[in-house]
């Protein structure tokens, strides 16, 4: 049975964005590379870890993108708009194919050019058969243990800036169709003031198969204690 492998297993290669428009990064361009680079050298762990793949947009940014990273990844010129691939790029499964889905900037919020066009990009890449469904989904939405349970929120899958006519059965038929899941466990709310409308990705997340790691409230007073508790 095909299924979405898990998350703490080692991948084939992880994929990320460069920070590259300096219109869009302002004064914080410099930093961001800097967090960037951070970010894909651990990973890479001096070629223990994952083989890490980065888009980089632009020559400037293709650049200092090789300057920075050095042996740590490979550095792939294309075209793309957030850097934040865990939302706009494709979720591969166990055979190889990547699955991409429609992409709306989070309900409408923060849709730039090219985030539509990532995960066809990121799979021509891979040398990866493309599967496009054409539904909403971001891939923070969602958590997924390997062998078919996934974790999501209503308040997200279910919420009408999404996929407006979606109820939580036809949610989980499209679900289980796209990404060969068996069961989908749901919560009601996310975190207050997440602009995601309610991912799953800061609230919960598998660390095994039937084990589930949950943040906690601090105390009573904390505006998520009702959310967390849960």
């Amino acid at each position: 049975m095909t299924t979405i492998p898990a998350e703490w297993r080692l991948h084939k290669a992880i994929w990320t964005g460069w920070p590259s428009a300096a219109d869009l990064w302002g004064e914080d361009l410099d930093p961001a590379r800097a967090e960037v680079a951070a970010m894909v050298r651990a990973l890479w762990d001096d070629g223990k870890g994952d083989k890490m793949r980065v888009l980089a947009h632009g020559r400037e940014a293709e650049a200092s993108a090789k300057l920075a990273l050095g042996r740590a990844a490979e550095v792939i010129p294309g075209a793309f708009g957030d850097i934040w691939f865990r939302d706009t790029g494709p979720i591969f499964d166990s055979a190889g194919v990547a699955h991409g889905f429609q992409f709306n900037g989070w309900g409408g919020k923060y849709q730039l050019p090219h985030d539509e066009e990532v995960g066809a990009r990121i799979a021509l890449h891979a040398k990866a058969d493309y599967r496009r469904h054409e539904f909403i989904l971001e891939g923070g939405a969602i958590e997924m243990d390997g062998e078919g349970t996934l974790l999501t929120t209503r308040q997200c899958l279910l919420n009408p800036n999404r996929n407006a006519h979606w109820t939580e059965e036809g949610a989980e038929v499209a679900l289980k169709r796209a990404l060969g899941v068996e069961k989908v466990l749901w919560l009601d709310e996310g975190l207050l003031n997440d602009h995601t409308d309610g991912h799953i990705d800061n609230l919960a997340r598998f660390v095994a198969p039937g084990k589930v790691v949950c943040q906690a409230p601090a105390n009573r007073d904390d505006p998520n204690h009702d959310v967390l508790e849960e």
